[in-house]
């Protein structure tokens, strides 16, 4: 340690208090950068408590220069590190003329300990010196160790002490006023403008000093910031991340992965909480002059959540959630009717895990379950019941240098024959697909079961070579999206990652990794579906500057949810080239610039992938940023439509030529650490020209030209006056089939300003300003500032929102 540094630790019958004496020899020169809650950033200490002593699970405190708080619930050894972890406690900092003190309380009610004369916890503390990038340790840790927590001090010397449980409640109070775009005719939008109120109520009950009960009534997360823009034209659903308080808190114990890695199958979860509260399923049938108010989310009429670990080993976590039977009003020449849009439904999840001979076996298992009351016909699309469930178990050797992994997981969906067809036929499973031999598309079917599962074996820790492989793979008729997330079933994926790391600094480099990975992938027929390999390395300069690069090789891939439902499309080679590089973040102004470009020689295609972000702290508490991006992409085979010609499908595709833009500014005001002005804007473009249109003849044919057939000037034609391509594909002078020019100009600007106050530990005050500006052409022509104009000159969402919580101790 460049600089010393001392900590006391005191405790009474309600709470811990911990002193920390932070001595500088150039006191002038701590960075005291004012954020929110979890900033993290400038010169900090942290104290983690391993209070349950099981070595795997700690609490961690985090105060910094400026006054600023973190805390974090760390789980599996210091592998998760849940930052939404919100924990009430005190805490005090001071600078002076030799450096900085910080002051914690921390009351038992926030720690987890069982019932015993004399304690023993697991105990570390950090210090770190911004300026110099420089992170001290009370209880040194090697880089290359394998755990974290593990490898903890201990605290001896507290007893006496009694665990506390919890009992804290916050209603709240919501005024919300939103103004929109005037319909003339529409009874729901002729005013432009709509309002409401609504009280609810959170709740944080300890029904032990192990397990939390977290409940919420007529939950609103109106301060949420939206979701970023996208277009997306694939077969498969856009995972977005949540961001709604009471469904992040905890989340790391309720959660099943089915497998891990940054790759398209990492995000498959039993549970996703996005489902919660989502978009109706169902819009209803109208005719002209009619005209529909919906409601824009599921309403949650109230949810409960149960997560801890208790001293034995045992993590648990249950959560249970009803949302209400939606409605939408319809205006029939002025009559109004109802129609159900959503059905009551009820959501439960339950985890249970394990620690088993200190922590070294860990076995567990996960069970979901989601049922609809259908009261509407119209949506006997949707399952009555869907259950999921898992089995995981986890086993460390050689001082947790190897592991193996293996996780197991059965769905079961119920209901009409048409839900049921409907799961077989949708993008997930595509059962209907011809070349699908080992399928059978059952429209008499009630229920669809199917399983997936994990085996992984790895090596991390102690050297320089870190590796890992797995298999991983769901079956076809695996579905969990009524309550968790499923890319696609029928798959079977295979990783091997190989990795060198170097801490030690050497030459101009403080640290370097090296990475290798080859994958590939089947279908439950059988077939090769998709190889490749990579390598990519990354490094950090001794300046703190850093970069890196990687290529990608894929070979042949063959595609089930190109062609919609039809055969699998069989794609040619393709290559990738990736690099990055990023200044000292330590600095008042910063930058990281990426590029990446993926192309094939043989069909053209052709993606290139480019961004900025620009980050300036012109003052402590404030931090500026701006992050434009760009994604030019030019293919060969993109999906259109399905048309039938006689009693034969047609797959029409053609090339396009879409262009990608936006920008993502950001204003971060920390007027104090517990009262800030945040602001997110981002406009969003994305144009897409269609052009040259082909007809799918053989999709798997070896020479790549030979698995379509391109229409000719005589074969199609267009008509400008109704939008339409006609084609005439034998040519005796009648339109066999037509369809909708497909070309689009998709502009969005979303933005939100907040202001949040916690004006006493635990309540808090939002003022919130969104605004929504969406608008749809089919130009297909970029062209940024002209289509920004376009966007802006007509009329914006806004929503006003005032929302007060207070906190009630009992």
């Amino acid at each position: 340690p460049s600089q010393p540094t001392f900590f006391k630790i005191l405790f009474d019958d309600d709470n811990l208090y911990v002193g920390i004496l932070c001595y500088d020899s150039v006191p002038g020169d701590i960075v005291k950068r004012v954020t929110r809650r979890d900033g993290f950033d400038g010169d900090r200490v942290t104290i983690i408590l391993d209070s349950y002593y099981d070595k795997r699970t700690g609490f961690s405190f985090t105060i910094s220069a400026a006054g600023v708080k973190g805390d974090e619930y760390v789980t599996e050894d210091g592998e998760d590190w849940d930052e939404t972890w919100d924990p009430i406690w005190y805490a005090k900092t001071t600078v002076h003329d030799t450096g900085y003190t910080v002051e914690l309380q921390i009351p038992y009610t926030q720690l987890r300990f069982g019932k015993k004369d004399q304690h023993v916890w697991g105990l570390n503390v950090y210090r770190t010196i911004f300026r110099h990038d420089e992170g001290d340790q009370w209880q040194f840790i090697a880089p290359d160790a394998s755990g974290f927590i593990r490898h903890f001090g201990e605290l001896h010397g507290i007893e006496g002490i009694k665990p506390k449980r919890q009992a804290d409640f916050f209603p709240y109070f919501l005024a919300q006023y939103e103004t929109f775009e005037k319909e003339e005719g529409n009874p729901y939008r002729d005013k432009g403008r709509d309002h409401r109120f609504s009280l609810g109520l959170d709740g944080k009950v300890g029904i032990t000093n192990d397990l939390t009960l977290d409940m919420t009534i007529n939950p609103d997360f109106g301060q949420v910031e939206a979701d970023p823009s996208e277009l997306n034209l694939t077969a498969y659903e856009t995972f977005f991340q949540e961001k709604r308080p009471f469904f992040i808190e905890g989340s790391n114990i309720i959660n099943f992965p089915i497998s891990g890695g940054g790759n398209p199958y990492s995000q498959d979860n039993l549970f996703y909480s996005r489902r919660i509260g989502r978009q109706p399923h169902y819009y209803p049938e109208t005719n002209n002059g009619e005209y529909v108010k919906m409601p824009e989310n599921s309403t949650i009429l109230g949810a409960f959540k149960v997560t801890g670990k208790t001293k034995d080993g045992w993590s648990v976590g249950i959560l249970e959630s009803l949302t209400q039977r939606e409605m939408a009003e319809i205006d029939i020449n002025g009559e109004k009717i109802k129609e159900e849009v959503e059905p009551l439904t009820n959501y439960f999840t339950g985890r249970l895990q394990k620690d088993i001979n200190k922590g070294n076996s860990i076995a567990g298992g996960m069970f979901t379950a989601t049922n609809r009351k259908i009261t509407n016909p119209g949506m006997d699309f949707l399952p009555d019941a869907a259950y999921s469930g898992g089995l995981d178990f986890q086993q460390y050797f050689n001082d947790r240098t190897w592991h193996i992994k293996v996780r197991g997981a059965y769905s079961n969906v119920k209901g009409d024959s048409s839900a049921i067809t409907s799961v077989q036929r949708s993008s997930v499973h595509y059962y209907q697909r011809p070349d699908a031999t080992y399928l059978k598309l059952d429209s008499s079917l009630t229920s669809l079961s199917g399983y997936a599962g994990t085996v992984e074996v790895g090596r991390f820790g102690n050297g320089h070579i870190n590796a890992m492989t797995w298999v991983t793979f769901r079956s076809p008729g695996f579905e969990t999206n009524d309550v968790g997330y499923l890319r696609a079933a029928d798959e079977v994926f295979q990783v091997l990652w190989v990795q060198y790391r170097i801490w030690e600094p050497f030459s101009i480099f403080r640290r370097m990794n090296i990475n290798l990975n080859q994958w590939s992938g089947w279908d439950f027929g059988g077939r090769n579906t998709f190889y490749g390999g990579n390598i990519n390395f990354n490094t950090t300069f001794k300046n703190n500057w850093s970069t890196g690069t990687g290529i990608n090789r894929d070979g042949p891939s063959l595609h089930k949810g190109t062609l919609r439902g039809g055969p699998s499309f069989l794609y040619p080679a393709s290559n990738n080239i990736h690099l990055w590089f990023e200044s000292d973040d330590r600095k008042k102004f910063g930058f990281e610039i990426f590029g990446a470009l993926a192309w094939s020689p043989v069909s053209g295609d052709k993606n290139q992938d480019y961004g900025l972000e620009l980050i300036w702290r012109p003052l402590d508490a404030l931090r500026l940023s701006l992050s434009p991006f760009v994604d030019l992409r030019k293919a060969d085979v993109q999906y259109a439509t399905t048309e039938e010609f006689g009693d034969d499908p047609r797959y029409i595709v053609s090339a396009i030529d879409q262009t990608t833009a936006g920008i993502v500014a950001r204003i971060d005001y920390s007027i104090t650490p517990d009262m800030s002005i945040q602001y997110y804007g981002s406009p969003f473009v994305s144009a897409g020209d269609y052009s040259e249109f082909k007809m799918v003849t053989q999709p798997q044919a070896e020479v790549y030209t030979d698995r379509y057939d391109i229409y000719t000037d005589d074969q199609i034609s267009y008509n400008s006056t109704d939008e339409l391509y006609q084609v005439d594909e034998n040519v005796d002078g009648t339109i066999d089939y037509s369809f909708e020019n497909p070309n689009f100009n998709f502009m969005q600007f979303r933005s939100n300003l907040v202001f949040r106050w916690e004006y006493i530990p635990g309540s808090v005050v939002y003022l919130v300003w969104t605004q929504d500006r969406t608008d749809f052409s089919g130009v297909g022509q970029f062209d940024f500032g002209p289509n920004m104009d376009q966007l802006f000159s007509g009329v914006s969402q806004n929503i006003f929102l005032v929302k007060v919580s207070y906190r009630i101790k009992l």
